[in-house]
């Protein structure tokens, strides 16, 4: 369950809408519901703040099928990433309304309303060869109620195109930038912006570049100190982080001003 299902929930039995004893069977799978070919930790929402996510990969469509249908019957957004077109296909004959984001490999529903002003990012990505990785990124924080601005094929070859996109990087609060080859675009982005970058490696380039290795080392040794870095190829890892580092910004945002409302009702006293 979400923080706002929980509210939601409350509302309901204080309205005499639910009885507080159905509010209790719907509340019971808290913090784990266990599968038997899964242990989905519903409460991760509530102790984090963003939901559990489904890593498809290595599991059969059914097993993919059955664990979202059980995280969709909580009432959150679900997301199962590295999804191919069987798990996709597995899904949606039990969740019709799931949609398919195929060049990010993600499977997602969407069951809540995205907060208006939750943050922006932007995604940026070398060249045409990381838009998977990109957009594995962009798509996992779109669903994670981000506002996501792409950035295409800005690799370091041609630095004009980047240099033209300052305005829109301008406004990120986090920049996830995906390259391959040597991996330098991490380091340029990162003394242009006044935001964390996260950094993800890609597996694109030729034989030296080692499957992303020579691209994980550099970003690793980049001299911008607000560069941080993932895994290789790990999209889904810097959307994540880019989404709790603006979360964490904006839950300080809404202390301050609670706290400046309370300074204020002292002093009208």
């Amino acid at each position: 369950m979400t923080p706002e299902s929980i509210l939601r929930l409350l509302e309901e039995v204080s309205c005499g809408l639910t009885a507080p004893a159905d509010a209790m069977r719907r509340m019971a799978h808290l913090p784990y519901e266990d599968a038997g070919i899964a242990k989905i930790d519903h409460h991760r929402s509530l102790r984090l703040g963003l939901p559990e996510v489904i890593y498809a990969a290595g599991k059969t469509p059914e097993q993919v099928a059955e664990i979202f249908v059980r995280m969709a019957a909580a009432g959150g957004d679900v997301i199962a990433t590295r999804a191919g077109a069987d798990a996709f296909a597995a899904v949606r004959a039990r969740v019709p309304v799931a949609v398919y984001h195929e060049q990010a490999r993600i499977v997602g529903l969407r069951q809540s309303r995205p907060a208006e002003d939750a943050g922006r990012i932007a995604v940026v990505c070398a060249g045409t060869s990381d838009l998977p990785v990109a957009e594995e990124a962009a798509v996992t924080a779109e669903y994670l109620g981000l506002t996501v601005d792409r950035v295409h094929d800005v690799g370091v070859a041609g630095l004009h195109r980047l240099l033209a996109q300052g305005e829109v990087l301008g406004r990120a609060q986090a920049v996830v930038v995906c390259a391959g080859m040597e991996g330098a675009l991490p380091s340029v982005v990162g003394g242009l912006v006044a935001a964390p970058v996260i950094a993800v490696p890609t597996s694109v380039g030729y034989g030296a570049a080692f499957g992303g290795v020579a691209a994980l080392l550099g970003m690793l040794n980049s001299c911008s100190p607000n560069v941080a870095v993932v895994n290789i190829d790990n999209g889904f890892g810097a959307a994540y982080v880019a989404a709790m580092i603006v979360r964490s910004g904006s839950r300080k945002d809404a202390g301050d001003a609670a706290a400046a409302e309370q300074r204020g009702s002292l002093a009208r006293l």
